[in-house]
């Protein structure tokens, strides 16, 4: 069980294991040679029936229940009324009183963390963004700071930085739309949260967004390449001052695409990025006149008339 043979201190071999405590122990000085092992073979001790769930381990911890998956609940409504008439009523009466006892910061929870699986869920984040983002929640939550905000506005906020923690492009549109909180509302909850808790946010790129903008529009490997190659040249310090990078990812891309005769059209891509065919246009002018290629698009143009 162990590759320990002898005892370090007396050089017996006179040891015990006991699988119970997981230790190590020599019979003739006392010395406790190993302590916490683990068992990692197999679990056969048990007999279950066909009927039984073969599993006694629970579902794993999860900060993204409210009680980390730790707390047995009362059944489900459902299920209780499955019982008798007499066991039904006792049920549920214990049910109304499991969550009377409960404490408004576990009600809370209960509520924040069902939303925020809701949302996560909706806009297809990987786990690891979602245990952050109810991190964040936890630790905003113990702090006060959700007084005065809906409990909507301030998971939106937890996901929106979560995700710039992460470096997943995700939109502030695109998180308003798994929720009815305004997007201004989520920016501002999510500027006073990180500026209360001390987070230190990197901010986003342009180039972040280029893989799933192309996806979405079905742009070739090339037109997404020539799209990067468009923000390396332009020098996008200085564009992206003031001004949202998915709309300058968006400009760079209907660049790409016009230059690779794939035709999309500026509502398309605006649509895509979340913004408007105004601002599509004005970060598209910005661009060709930062690369000096207005006079190359042209031709390309006139090009496509002409074959067409």
């Amino acid at each position: 069980m162990s590759h320990i043979k002898r005892c370090p201190e007396c050089d017996s071999i006179n040891l015990t294991y006991d699988d119970q405590k997981g230790e190590i122990i020599c019979n003739d000085c006392g010395l406790i040679i190993e302590e916490k092992m683990v068992d990692s073979g197999q679990d056969v001790g048990g007999q279950f029936d066909k009927s039984e769930k073969k599993g006694r381990g629970g579902a794993p911890l999860s900060i993204q229940k409210y009680d980390k998956g730790l707390t047995t609940n009362v059944g489900e409504i459902s299920d209780i009324y499955k019982l008798e008439s007499g066991q039904t009523r006792k049920f549920l009466r214990l049910k109304k009183w499991q969550e009377r006892v409960s404490t408004s910061i576990e009600r809370n929870l209960r509520l924040a963390m069902a939303e925020l699986r809701r949302a996560t869920s909706f806009l297809n984040l990987p786990s690891v963004v979602r245990d952050e983002a109810a991190r964040i929640y936890n630790f905003v939550l113990q702090r006060g700071l959700v007084r005065g905000r809906s409990m909507e506005s301030v998971i939106a906020a937890c996901i929106y930085a979560a995700c710039r923690s992460y470096n997943i492009p995700r939109t502030l549109d695109e998180i308003a739309a798994t929720s009815d909180v305004p997007r201004k509302e989520i920016g501002r909850t999510y500027r006073f949260m990180i500026r209360k808790l001390g987070i230190k946010v990197k901010p986003s790129s342009p180039k972040d967004y280029i893989s799933r903008f192309s996806s979405i529009l079905h742009l070739s490997p090339k037109a997404q390449n020539e799209a990067l190659k468009i923000l390396k040249k332009a020098d996008v310090s200085e564009l992206t001052s003031g001004r949202g990078p998915a709309g300058i990812a968006a400009a760079a891309l209907y660049v790409a695409a016009l230059m690779n005769n794939e035709k999309k059209t500026q509502r398309e891509v605006a649509d895509v990025a979340g913004i408007t065919e105004v601002t599509i246009r004005n970060r598209y002018k910005e661009l060709i006149d930062r690369l000096g290629i207005e006079d190359k698009l042209k031709e390309i143009e006139a090009k496509n008339k002409i074959s067409g």
